[in-house]
């Protein structure tokens, strides 16, 4: 199974924003990528919540 989770990073811990659906202790294999708002910081001229709802919207899948 593979799926794309966004989660946050908090207390040293990944925070995923939904179910996982996975056993207690199975091992999973994770892929960092930074959100793309991130990647381009300082070179839009919208703040990073409307630039998040952007990139968001079901035209970009």
């Amino acid at each position: 199974m593979s799926a794309n989770v966004r989660a946050k990073y908090e207390d040293k811990v990944l925070k995923p924003y939904q179910d996982l659906h996975l056993n207690e202790g199975e091992e999973v294999q994770i892929k960092i990528q930074r959100n793309l708002v991130d990647k381009f910081h300082g070179k839009m001229a919208i703040d990073k919540k409307i630039a998040d709802e952007i990139i968001d919207m079901v035209i970009w899948d």
